[in-house]
């Protein structure tokens, strides 16, 4: 973390006390490299790892660039995934707590277009959105973009990846006027250069070491012979190291879906992520990894996007990358905000030409270490310490968060210690509860309801 205070930036005093307020003091490298050049008003392209601050810098240039008095759209920020624009919205909001009445509409797909409709015409200041619901919009001629100065992309090597370009490229063509644009990736193929050669003027180049300090992420290569080691292989470093949190990359959706029920079927708490998964179960495995009542994520690395977990305790890498900036983003998500992380890839012969150059990029000789003994395999499962129990009522039913907590924690009810994350949408909520209260929670909201009112509750089982 750099030292550099957020207070030696020309930034407006209701941004700079609320920073503070935040616990927001030094800021990142990306932030001190980015930033200054931001409020200058300069295109930007930053490359940076994931949680390396990137969305405060671009969240900070665009609101010292907003005119709240001026009720137009005037920051598009586009996203590769529905999570990453549901958290980069939340970050703005909170980044914006003190300036008073900035508005910030989220346009995602895997949702109903219409309520959507209803809030552009209600106006709004921001816009964060996938490129393919934006394009929608702009078809259908319920959003324009005539009041544009500040354009983001961010993770935009996802967005390329996702097929996302023909989108991007049509929205870039009904932003009229002069504008700046950022543009954050955690890559920068050759794609990537030729869309910023497109859509910006004279960009500044950011670049922040994508390699991750070894005291922070502790890294281990097991050697494996064939697929079905490779499933011992992760049965073995599951058993051995039990941590509470931790995600497995596959290369490929069938891959991914494969491993999980195989895990599954042996008895770990795990899900599978990937992009064959409709909206609801996307957003209901999110909710229930993040809340700690699923141990195992087993995710693709297009799905894992936006995926906003502070404390994973590790990374299990099941085929190594094709790319070693790849690698270096999957492992960048265990050991954040100042914890320590480890990160375990599975390597083989025929991967060799992978192994050779992902040393080369982290300037270290790969081996195999020896995988845990066998007889772990004996070793009784472990579960996560939490469960989480869905509620049949939302935001649309004026439920709240202290609605949920007291209905759980009144007379005859559960510890508040025992209740964990609570999330509520429009029409339904979750509630993550000690594994062992299950029971006594059920018992408590189906009886004891929510504010006098009832509701229907289930316990989603693994």
């Amino acid at each position: 973390m750099s030292q550099t205070p957020f207070s030696t930036l020309k930034l407006k005093p209701g941004l700079l006390k609320n920073l503070s307020t935040l616990g927001y003091e030094g800021m990142t490298p990306i932030q001190e490299q980015s930033l200054p050049h931001i409020l200058k008003g300069s295109d930007v392209i930053a490359q940076g790892k994931t949680g390396s601050g990137k969305t405060a810098a671009f969240g900070l240039g665009l609101l010292e660039n907003l005119d709240v008095k001026r009720f137009r759209i005037q920051t598009l920020v586009l996203c590769p995934t529905r999570e990453l624009a549901d958290q980069v919205a939340k970050e703005i909001r909170r980044l914006a707590r003190g300036i008073h009445n900035i508005k910030v509409l989220t346009l995602c797909g895997g949702v109903s277009i219409g309520p959507q409709i209803g809030s552009l015409e209600h106006g709004a200041h921001i816009i964060v959105g996938t490129p393919g619901r934006v394009d929608d919009h702009l078809r259908k001629g319920t959003l324009r973009l005539d009041d544009i100065n500040t354009f983001v992309l961010d993770e935009a090597d996802r967005m390329l990846e996702m097929g996302f370009q023909e989108a991007v490229e049509d929205i870039v063509d009904l932003i009229q006027g002069p504008r700046q644009t950022l543009l954050f990736s955690a890559t920068f193929p050759e794609a990537i250069k030729s869309i910023a050669r497109r859509i910006m003027v004279n960009p500044v180049m950011v670049k922040v070491d994508a390699k991750h300090d070894e005291e922070s992420i502790k890294q281990h290569f097991y050697k494996v012979t064939g697929n079905e080691q490779r499933l011992t292989a992760v049965q073995l470093l599951l058993l051995h190291h039990r941590p509470e949190s931790s995600v497995i990359f596959c290369n490929t959706k069938k891959e991914t879906q494969e491993v999980a029920d195989d895990l599954h079927d042996v008895g770990f708490s795990v899900m599978a992520l990937h992009g064959d998964l409709d909206q609801r179960d996307r957003d209901q495995t999110l909710i229930r990894f993040a809340n700690k009542s699923i141990s195992i994520l087993v995710a693709t690395d297009v799905a894992a996007r936006g995926l906003d977990i502070d404390s994973l305790d590790a990374v299990i890498n099941y085929h190594i990358a094709h790319d070693p900036e790849i690698h270096i983003h999957r492992i960048g998500r265990t050991g954040r905000a100042g914890s320590k992380g480890m990160a375990y890839s599975l390597i083989s012969d025929k991967e060799s030409h992978k192994v050779i150059n992902l040393g080369n990029y982290l300037d270290r000789v790969i081996e195999g270490e020896p995988l845990p003994d066998e007889s772990l395999l004996e070793s009784p499962i472990f579960e996560p310490t939490m469960a989480t129990l869905q509620i049949e009522g939302g935001k649309k039913q004026k439920v709240r968060p202290g609605d949920i907590l007291g209905g759980l924690t009144g007379e005859k009810g559960i510890e508040g210690k025992q209740v964990g994350k609570i999330n509520v949408f429009d029409n339904w909520a979750y509630v993550a509860v000690d594994r062992k209260a299950v029971q006594k929670a059920l018992k408590k909201l189906s009886q004891g309801g929510l504010k006098g009112r009832s509701f229907r509750v289930r316990f989603i089982r693994d």
